[in-house]
């Protein structure tokens, strides 16, 4: 399943609202989400701390585990001073070294027992 992270919209007509969400990349704009990461809030003055919010350790799951942003989203975390390229690499290793060996298991499994005469 590729996910998406991307604005969701929300709000009353010419009062926009977004929510950041990770969703699968088939589902609609406003569809279903796997979940929901942060909120944007375009009425607010550009240099409002609450514009754009997000769940840093959430943000850095995600994009670890492989998924993609959207252009906007891509702006904002620059303007933000986020290195996705970092977060991406670091979730890489993370995910390979945590993979399970299932070797050991294999060559148990082979051997044959011993059959024990009477």
């Amino acid at each position: 399943m590729a996910t998406k992270i991307r604005l969701a919209r929300g709000g009353a007509k010419k009062k926009p609202y977004y929510r950041i969400v990770v969703a699968d990349s088939r589902s609609s704009r406003d569809g279903k989400f796997i979940e929901r990461i942060g909120s944007y809030n375009p009425l607010l003055k550009k240099d409002d701390a609450n514009r754009i919010t997000w769940k840093e350790d959430r943000l850095k799951y995600w994009l670890g585990a492989g998924a993609e942003f959207t252009e906007r989203l891509g702006f904002f975390f620059k303007q933000k001073g986020l290195d996705v390229a970092a977060i991406r690499k670091a979730g890489a290793t993370t995910a390979s070294a945590s993979a399970p060996k299932a070797a050991p298991k294999a060559k148990a499994a082979a051997k044959p027992k011993a059959k024990k005469s009477a």
